[in-house]
């Protein structure tokens, strides 16, 4: 299979998810937040091409870089460069500085490193994490290996966002 065809498939596999997941957000009456990295606003494009996501999109941080998550969701810098930015406790304040600045009833965040290159931090191309956190106090993070190009890699990283939001609703 050439690498276009499985970046058209992936993008369908996400277009449905994400459509599956609105409905059950529009079920349950939740109002997501998202805190996108690698990602760059994709999973909440994907999510805001559908009629009616604005029922239950809040709405999206876009932190490409160090300085956007700790101006925009909070994160602290010494945690940052202790925990790297690709990692499971940044994912983890990323969803939480969502959830605490939107106050929307879930956040999820992705932080990762697409590729083609590194980063020079030793984390592989490919590496994701994903999180999500909710008004309770429940939070849950997931690590991912990705492979395949930039586009491929950040389209696996919307589905593995909408695949956790999903369980974390269940």
């Amino acid at each position: 299979m050439r690498e276009c065809d499985s970046e058209t498939e992936l993008k369908i596999q996400a277009e449905k998810a994400a459509q599956a997941l609105l409905c059950k957000l529009k079920e349950r009456s939740v109002t997501l937040a998202l805190a996108e990295s690698c990602t760059a606003g994709l999973i909440s494009a994907i999510l805001a091409d559908i009629p009616g996501a604005s029922e239950v999109l809040w709405g999206c941080f876009v932190c490409y870089t160090p300085q956007a998550k700790v101006s925009m969701l909070g994160l602290d810098r010494d945690a940052l460069a202790a925990n790297g930015l690709v990692s499971g406790e940044t994912a983890l304040s990323m969803a939480d500085g969502a959830l605490r600045k939107s106050g929307a009833n879930i956040a999820a965040s992705v932080t990762g490193l697409a590729g083609p290159d590194g980063d020079g931090s030793g984390t592989a191309v490919g590496t994701v994490w994903t999180a999500a956190a909710l008004q309770d106090g429940k939070s849950t993070a997931r690590e991912f290996h990705f492979t395949g190009s930039r586009n491929a890699v950040r389209i696996r990283a919307a589905i593995a966002v909408f695949n956790l939001i999903d369980e974390v609703l269940t």
